[in-house]
């Protein structure tokens, strides 16, 4: 029914007894298989006769809506003639530290069920009254009542929502119909739509359709950089002038919003920390009721009138919103992930991925851990006196350490063919009776090393054929990294469940390596959307000289002198991008020192996001002098740039774009050598020359832009290279 609120028990009793501090000195972080496995063995001690994981449902009407409360409780009981709800809650804390009646919270969700039973079976003599569940649903009305009508006025505009520009760009339609479908039929999408063709409108435009066709209830949309999430939050911003009515949040990283001035959540320190879960609620009530645009100043601006967290309020403001805009981790990290996400929930989710291509080395990222033995000896020295369980704990994982180092012999990196079941050992002894100390007292050293051991254990659960084990030396430390060469398996893991997925770049080519890197499957939809854009826009040169290593010093000069002559025969505003910071330093130290009087622009090493601003602001059209800004390959400047008509008249690539040479390249281009695909490519090739692609599209944004693209390297004229090429660009010049 339309006036229905579906709501689990126990997102009802979490919403309504929440209380309490932020404090992250110490959160024990058992895992959920742990808390799997209490479960299961005190339920193999139940009786023949009694039920266990039993669904219980009611429907309640209160005022004008219907809630109909669900969940599973752990078991039930037949004891003399009496009915027991059993509901198991497992935790590493001694149960002083839960006051003499536990936690209300677990005794309302058991009171829950046991009403619902009592109810459905019309017993009388269970102990829970018709009040006590009135007053729960009560206090949960005035949040049901805002999402439910605010659903039913989403609901509506999104079915009138029209496109919001007068015409669809050449491909614009033939992405937003894919999108939809691939909703419509439970699919996965990749999809390779050129730069400028507006991929995020043309991404959740059919999205936002889907939600007023019933097959969509929240969107995430999901980025690696913040620049993509303003363009994603320009989107919807246009859409909502159009008549949309959304309420979409945005989750910026937790320091860089932290209004304190170091990012500490504890309660006797920071005070949006203490007692957050007594003020929360009324917070979310606050600004879902007056705001539909959930950004970082909105939520910051609510985050100090209610004297809450920033960062926390975004994620529980994530559970409310129809759309998130958030990085890729806060799905596919097991370690971040919103863990409270609920498969009915997924179901109804749909996943849009921009600039899918960063997720491969993001994904082998999230799914890695290292662990090295200087934090192991520091904590040894600063225990010593202060602790004799944990300096002995930690004093033979770094002598475990010490035999790693002499197993590799003279090699600085060296594999392993397992991990060493007693280090395994060691290390969850040392999380235990860190636990211990922290509960009771607080050691920063202690609580980082707790946290990255627990880290490391949480991916020593993931191990398999995906992942290689090594160890690298660095002076008098060593290393151990659990390095997932292969992010596919866990990848689409993290993404099961959810209703549909579209990963889209201007730049995932070829696509058959990324829907097999990323997770996809054979059923997964495919589209590739040629450019609307005329080869005549864009003059394409090669410049076939060696940028190899050893050959850099060599060709130094005929680059500078390259640049020049172009700027001086073309001249306007050009970015000219390097493989790296060093090689970049080299060339434009030369270049200014052959040409001074040039106005130039270097692309500082850790900018911050005003300095990359200001880099940007110097690019205006029509300038009367040429401006040369000197920038890294695959660094903040080669994409989800937006530099429109003479704000850029030119970009010069050097070099192919290969990642250094190093160990793990090595390891992912032994590993898929082994499974009969081309090694080198998926090491090397596909991820340089993913960069290359990426730069060279910061040139035409639109229509109206004409410019000159310069590609400096031999191998661009290589088979291997040029099948890489956008059609686009094969109409080249060599010079």
């Amino acid at each position: 029914m339309a006036n229905t609120i579906q709501i689990a028990v126990r997102t009802l009793v979490e919403h309504v007894y929440s209380s309490g501090s932020i404090d992250s000195r110490f959160r024990s972080q058992s895992t959920m298989l742990e808390g799997t496995r209490i479960h299961q063995k005190i339920q193999r001690t139940y009786q023949e006769s009694d039920q266990k994981e039993v669904y219980l449902r009611a429907d309640f009407p209160i005022k004008d809506l219907i809630f109909s409360i669900d969940g599973r409780c752990d078991g039930l009981l037949y004891r003399d003639g009496e009915v027991i709800i059993d509901e198991i809650k497992s935790t590493s804390q001694h149960l002083e530290y839960l006051g003499d009646d536990g936690l209300p919270v677990h005794w309302a969700q058991a009171k829950m069920y046991a009403y619902i039973y009592a109810k459905d079976q019309h017993l009388q003599e269970m102990s829970v009254q018709l009040t006590y569940v009135q007053e729960v649903a009560e206090s949960y009305y005035p949040y049901a009542k805002l999402l439910h009508d605010h659903r039913k006025e989403r609901n509506e505009s999104s079915k009138q929502l029209v496109f919001p520009f007068e015409t669809y760009r050449s491909g614009q339609r033939k992405l937003a119909g894919g999108v939809y479908k691939t909703i419509s039929d439970e699919k996965s999408l990749f999809v390779k739509a050129p730069t400028g063709i507006g991929k995020t409108i043309s991404t959740l435009f059919p999205a936002l359709k889907a939600i007023g066709e019933g097959h969509v209830n929240r969107i995430f949309y999901l980025t690696a950089k913040t620049i993509t999430r303003t363009t994603a939050e320009e989107a919807v911003g246009r859409m909502e002038s159009c008549g949309l009515c959304l309420k979409y949040v945005t989750i910026t990283a937790k320091d860089k919003v932290c209004f304190k001035d170091e990012t500490k959540c504890q309660k006797d320190y920071c005070e949006f920390a203490d007692g957050y879960y007594d003020r929360i609620n009324e917070a979310i009530l606050d600004i879902a009721a007056n705001e539909n645009c959930m950004n970082r100043e909105e939520i910051e601006n609510y985050a100090r009138k209610h004297t809450v967290c920033p960062f926390e309020f975004s994620l529980d403001l994530a559970y409310v919103a129809d759309a998130v805009i958030c990085d890729y981790n806060y799905i596919f990290d097991p370690r971040v992930s919103l863990k409270r996400l609920f498969e009915e929930q997924k179901k109804s989710t749909l996943l849009l991925i921009d600039e899918a291509h960063n997720l491969v080395d993001r994904g082998r990222e999230m799914f890695s851990a290292s662990l090295n033995k200087e934090l192991f000896l520091q904590l040894k020295k600063e225990f010593k006196t202060v602790n004799k369980v944990i300096y002995e704990s930690v004093s033979k994982i770094n002598s475990w350490f010490i035999s790693l180092k002499k197993t590799g012999s003279e090699l600085n990196e060296f594999t392993l063919e397992q991990l060493d079941e007693e280090l395994v050992l060691l290390l969850n002894h040392f999380k235990e009776e860190a636990e211990i100390v922290l509960l009771k007292e607080t050691s920063p050293t202690l609580l980082e090393l707790y946290f990255q051991v627990n880290s490391f254990l949480k991916i020593v659960d993931l191990l398999d054929d995906h992942y290689v084990i090594y160890g690298e030396k660095n002076k008098n430390d060593v290393t151990l990294k659990l390095f997932c060469i292969d992010p596919s398996k866990l990848l689409q893991k993290m993404g099961k469940g959810y209703r549909s997925k579209v990963f889209f770049s201007a730049t995932l080519s070829p696509l058959s390596y990324y829907q097999d890197i990323l997770g996809g499957q054979d059923e997964d939809y495919l589209l590739s959307i040629p450019s609307p854009f005329k080869e005549e826009q864009t003059d394409i040169f090669i410049k076939p000289l060696s940028t190899r290593y050893r050959d850099r010093e060599r060709t130094k000069p005929a680059i500078v002198t390259m640049i020049h002559s172009l700027v001086q025969n073309r001249p306007g505003n050009y970015l000219i991008f390097f493989p790296s910071y060093q090689y970049l330093l080299a060339v434009y130290d030369e270049f200014i020192k052959e040409f001074p009087e040039t106005n130039t622009l270097l692309q500082g090493a850790g900018m911050s996001e005003e300095e990359r601003e200001e880099f940007l602001k110097k690019f205006k059209p029509n300038q009367p002098e040429t401006l040369i800004g000197f920038a890294v390959l695959g660094g903040v400047f080669s994409e989800g740039v937006d530099l429109k008509g003479d704000r850029l008249n030119g970009v010069v690539v050097v070099g192919v774009g290969l990642p250094q040479l190093c160990y793990e390249r090595n390891l992912i281009k032994d590993h898929f050598n082994k499974k009969e695909r081309n090694g080198y490519d998926y090491a090397y090739v596909y991820p340089g020359m993913n960069k290359v692609l990426q730069a060279g599209g910061r040139l035409i944004r639109s229509e109206e832009d004409h410019g000159t693209i310069v590609l400096v390297d031999d191998r661009f004229l290589q088979r291997q290279y040029q099948d890489l090429l956008p059609q686009e660009w094969r109409s080249f010049v060599v010079i």
